[in-house]
């Protein structure tokens, strides 16, 4: 299929996230597969906010829609997996890129850990094919324990991460599989913060093309679903770029991120997660939003969080009793945030 974005929208991407001269015209590789995932990932944050901070509390994921919002109007906007993933997806297809999208299932966090069972498709990746046959997972839009490059589809190969932590590729079925012959095996994203620990799973895909109207089936559950992390938790995730220090001077890295849990701001530059602020009331985190991330809100979509749970309330802290809260704990479990 062809990008749904022309060659003017192309240029107005890769000006917007910074994409060195260099590779204008560049021919799909490797070296421009990295380039633009590392540029996509610092520039356009990780962020539900659509969701929240939103009248209608809806996401479109129309792709004029999403250029409009995370390109023209030059606000800082990201969004949440699907939004970007499926803007970078376009866009590597009008740049000439073998690209397709492929749905995930997630594991969820507990305690900070992703535990369980596979659940349903609740994330997104685009897997790139080349001219010699080598395939890759770009993931864009995962947040912070998302590969900071692309990652070859090849078994067991461990990669370098955000500081000490490892990422690599397995391949296997899913506990709940039935069907256990060599080609219904999964694509599992497994990592560990240190050499020390073991591998655990978070998301697992096949080389399966996801489809427009499958996205908006997934969308239409992780935005109105109860149960979604996305409804219950107003997230944002950018990473830090900065010049790498090689012999190619248009050499970038990423060397940290700086995150929006609901109302605490935590920051890690490669080391432990530290809290840098807690936000007490709603012009606290709109404060936030615009000083940390260079995200700005209409007056419209400041009044939309109005009468939501995640809304802060002016000179108070939710101290557990709300009803949101309530809820969580009566589920029995504690689940931490999944960014």
């Amino acid at each position: 299929m062809a990008s749904a974005y022309n060659s003017e929208q192309l240029t107005q991407f890769l000006d917007h996230i910074g994409v060195p001269t260099a590779f204008r015209h560049a021919s799909p590789s490797l070296q421009f597969l990295t380039v633009l995932h590392v540029h996509t990932i610092s520039t356009l944050p990780y962020e539900n906010l659509s969701l929240h901070y939103n009248p209608s509390h809806e996401i479109n994921l129309e792709p004029q829609h999403l250029f409009e919002k995370i390109i023209t109007n030059k606000r800082g906007r990201g969004g949440f997996c699907m939004e970007v993933a499926i803007l970078y997806n376009h866009m590597l297809r009008a740049l000439g890129f073998d690209a397709y999208t492929a749905g995930v299932r997630t594991r969820p966090r507990i305690q900070g850990v992703p535990q369980g069972d596979f659940p349903g498709w609740g994330h997104i990746v685009n897997i790139v094919t080349f001219a010699d046959g080598s395939k890759y997972h770009s993931d864009v839009a995962f947040g912070g324990d998302g590969a900071t490059k692309p990652m070859p589809l090849v078994e067991g190969l461990v990669h370098e991460n955000l500081g000490t932590q490892q990422i690599r590729l397995a391949r296997d079925w899913l506990p709940s599989q039935a069907l256990r012959v060599e080609s219904s095996k999964l694509w599992i994203y497994q990592y560990r913060n240190s050499e020390v620990q073991d591998w655990n799973s978070f998301y697992a895909f096949a080389e399966v093309e996801f489809l427009q109207p499958d996205w908006g089936v997934v969308n239409h559950w992780m935005t109105t679903h109860p149960d979604s992390n996305q409804v219950k938790n107003l997230l944002v995730v950018k990473f830090l770029r900065r010049p790498k220090v090689s012999s190619e001077p248009d050499d970038q890295e990423i060397y940290g991120k700086q995150m929006l849990v609901n109302g605490t701001v935590k920051e890690n530059l490669g080391g432990r997660t530290h809290t840098l602020k807690t936000c007490t009331t709603e012009e606290n985190r709109i404060d936030v939003l615009g000083k940390v991330f260079d995200i700005t809100l209409t007056d419209e979509e400041k009044l939309g969080i109005q009468g939501s749970p995640l809304q802060l309330q002016s000179g108070k802290v939710c101290n557990g009793s709300c009803d949101n809260c309530t809820k969580k704990a009566a589920d029995g479990r504690k689940e931490s945030i999944q960014w």
